[in-house]
């Protein structure tokens, strides 16, 4: 009977021993991100974060989620129903400088990387070809928002050019219908594909041409970088590794993403896509992949200033951080 009374009272001492003093498994911090756009290469890195255990590591539970437009992302953002959005970093600092109260926290493409497409009966091989075409346009999408300044840095008049207004998810099928003569494409989207389907399309990169638009980029709410900043941080963190990773084995890179990918496109259309995409991922020496440029934020400032856009700049430093990278 006294040996059973010992027996059961080392029992008890040792479950409250456990209580108290035991290491149960932490909670994972979660964190909700939003692309601006559907599935495509372009978010690749993401991927191989979350396939390669970097977010799990980070005791981070990441949700990935595909969006429809860089506004309703945006408004999300905001809502706090996420707490990042990945989308073009121009759409950002338009949201900023009208006081959407959003910051930019990684910069993975200064220059985004996108180009006019043309048929070869109607070429369009610089900027100029442009006049007398017919140009797809949608609300949201990049290269043909800013059309206004790519005329202006080019010297040619837009109003020679046929703007087409129509559904974002037409502008490629109603080009390969010869609807249209030309539309903007990303090289990290649209590109790969269309040039497996048609090899002679002819492409004018808008880069080369003196267009440097902030691209994919990062961006959270003022609410979270103050209520969650240490877990921003291990989630770019992460994510930098991931990207990292992506430049080094695109091939891997693409198999992560498709494994996510319902219905996704050929191995080689999203190998191509990562490639282009990775390509124009700059990697500063001594920072993380991601680090923002204070020039950069300035030099677009003065862009949308010089073409009437936007009156009188915030200050720079109201648009980013690069705390969360350190």
């Amino acid at each position: 009977m006294q040996r059973t009374r010992r027996l059961a009272a080392v029992t008890i001492v040792a479950a409250l021993a456990a209580g108290a003093f035991g290491s149960p498994a932490q909670a994972q911090d979660s964190v909700n991100v939003r692309f601006s756009w559907k599935m495509k290469g372009e978010y690749g890195a993401f991927y191989q974060a979350q396939e390669a255990g970097h977010y799990k590591k980070a005791n981070l539970a990441v949700r990935l989620g595909e969006g429809a437009g860089a506004p309703a992302a945006l408004g999300a953002l905001v809502q706090g129903q996420e707490d990042v959005v990945v989308l073009p970093g121009i759409f950002a600092i338009s949201a900023i400088q009208k006081g959407m109260p959003i910051r930019l926290v990684a910069m993975y493409h200064p220059k985004t990387p996108f180009a006019f497409i043309s048929h070869p009966e109607r070429p369009i091989r610089v900027p100029k070809d442009l006049e007398g075409k017919s140009l797809g346009t949608s609300v949201g999408d990049t290269g043909t928002t800013y059309l206004d300044l790519f005329c202006k840095i080019n010297k040619i008049d837009c109003g020679k050019i046929k703007r087409v207004q129509m559904n974002s998810q037409a502008l490629v099928p109603q080009f390969l219908a010869r609807q249209i003569d030309s539309t903007s494409v990303y090289r990290s989207n649209d590109l790969p594909a269309l040039i497996q389907r048609e090899a002679k399309i002819v492409v004018m990169d808008i880069v080369e041409f003196g267009m440097a638009i902030p691209g994919m980029a990062a961006v959270t709410s003022e609410a979270n970088l103050a209520k969650r900043p240490e877990v921003l941080k291990r989630f770019l963190a992460a994510t930098a590794t991931g990207f990292r990773e992506a430049k080094d084995d695109v091939v891997g890179t693409s198999k992560a993403i498709l494994k996510s990918w319902n219905a996704g496109p050929d191995m080689a259309v999203v190998l191509g896509q990562v490639k282009a995409t990775m390509e124009a991922v700059p990697v500063y020496p001594g920072k993380r992949i991601g680090w923002i440029d204070e020039k950069l934020i300035a030099s677009t400032l003065e862009m949308m200033k010089g073409v009437g856009e936007i009156d009188n700049p915030k200050p720079v430093a109201s648009f980013y951080t690069n705390a969360l990278l350190q």
